[in-house]
């Protein structure tokens, strides 16, 4: 890694992405077999991979799609979300969980979050159910499961389905609960920064029999089932239209990576642990930075790297902060701003600071530093000592 000096700290020349995709042979194989092979929209190696999928989390069903996006609508699409319906969230999440809710003609509410954790509060949830609440949709934050005993007792009181929002979650388990499997419907994404990817990509995942034909069913125009085997050479028959479904189907060249990013994902999340267990133990020693807390009864899937800087104790503000990290050559983010901050959500639904304090407080502070496995030791060292340097040349 070659380095030049500047204020007394040595920047690497070479860019440190805040993220890079690991891909191998298998994967590039299995793209040159899809081609080849003549078929490659939806089809045999899309249903290989949502058996696998499905055996993986430990649900009945799966049905792949072309982000968790699209899982999302299909989940609130498969319960009759509507006008006039309620769909319970919290704000700090990225606005494709909300964003779809307002699509389908619903309200979308907000119930605050754990200071710790940062994950949607069950008791904060408690507080804001009503008649028109249709879905409490817990998002796991950066792979950390909500605390989902709960927040499912209050579903079950209120006989409110649950939709997860499991992007971040793909390897999670909650209490011996693979998530995927404990709720109504759990949506996941394989977008090109998740921890298996596809490119774009997601899936939706549920063991409830009554859904399934629905979904799958929404996720391409709605046509009739298995309408992908119109063109294969098996007994030809029609489709219908049954719903005025979406255009959300994941096909054979993006499952050619899925199948072998799935294998892999176990080895990724070794690596990420490895390289979150660093950051913990060195960040822990500075009082101007706060860590997420991790819960004992789950396993995360460490699929991002958060950490609040204490502003009221620097000379600076996160946005500063992170620029500063950018001049050193290493790529940053932001999970997230909330969403009741953002324009649409404050001008559409009134919302305005002070309504969700924590997510506020966590909005502002929260950096998100490098992780992905291709990273080495010497890579989450240099981050390290970059953090380091700027808390000691910013703090009061």
């Amino acid at each position: 890694m070659k380095t030049q000096k500047s204020e007394k700290f040595k920047v690497r020349e070479d860019f440190l992405p805040f993220h890079r995709s690991w891909f191998g042979p298998e994967e590039e194989n299995e793209i040159v077999d899809t081609l080849r092979s003549g078929w490659i929209t939806t089809g045999p190696k899309t249903k290989k991979f949502e058996a696998e999928f499905a055996k993986y989390t430990a649900a009945k069903h799966c049905v792949a799609v072309n982000s968790c996006t699209a899982a999302l609508h299909l989940a609130y699409a498969a319960l009759g979300i509507g006008h006039g319906d309620e769909v319970l969230t919290t704000p700090f999440t990225f606005a494709a969980t909300a964003n779809v809710a307002v699509h389908l003609g619903a309200t979308p509410k907000f119930a605050d979050i754990d200071s710790e954790t940062l994950n949607i509060s069950p008791e904060e949830i408690a507080k804001k159910v009503t008649k028109k609440t249709k879905v409490i949709v817990p998002v796991h934050y950066v792979g950390q499961p909500c605390e989902m005993d709960e927040i499912m007792k209050i579903a079950r009181d209120g006989k409110i389905p649950v939709v997860e929002d499991a992007a971040h979650a793909t390897e999670s388990v909650y209490k011996d609960k693979k998530v995927g499997s404990i709720s109504d419907m759990t949506a996941f994404s394989f977008y090109a920064t998740k921890n298996m990817t596809t490119g774009e990509g997601g899936a939706l995942t549920t063991s409830r029999d009554d859904l399934i034909d629905r979904i799958r069913m929404l996720s391409l125009h709605g046509m009739s089932k298995d309408a992908w085997k119109r063109y294969s050479k098996e007994e030809f028959k029609n489709y219908e239209i049954v719903y005025p479904g979406y255009k959300y189907n994941m096909f054979d060249i993006q499952s050619s990576l899925a199948l072998h990013q799935l294998k892999k994902i176990d080895m990724f999340w070794e690596l990420r642990r490895r390289y979150v267990e660093k950051y913990n133990e060195a960040f822990s020693k500075f009082p101007e930075l706060k860590i997420v807390k991790i819960n004992t009864h789950v396993k995360h899937a460490y699929h991002l790297y958060p950490v609040l800087l204490k502003t009221e104790m620097m000379k600076c503000t996160r946005d500063e902060f992170l620029g500063n990290l950018q001049k050193m050559n290493i790529g940053v983010s932001v999970h997230f701003i909330a969403l009741h901050l953002h324009p649409y959500y404050r001008d559409t639904y009134g919302f305005s600071r002070g309504d969700f304090p924590n997510a506020e407080y966590a909005s502002d502070r929260v950096m998100t530093l490098p992780l992905f496995p291709r990273m080495n030791d010497l890579d989450v060292e240099y981050v390290i000592s970059a953090v380091a340097h700027l808390i000691k040349k910013f703090k009061k």
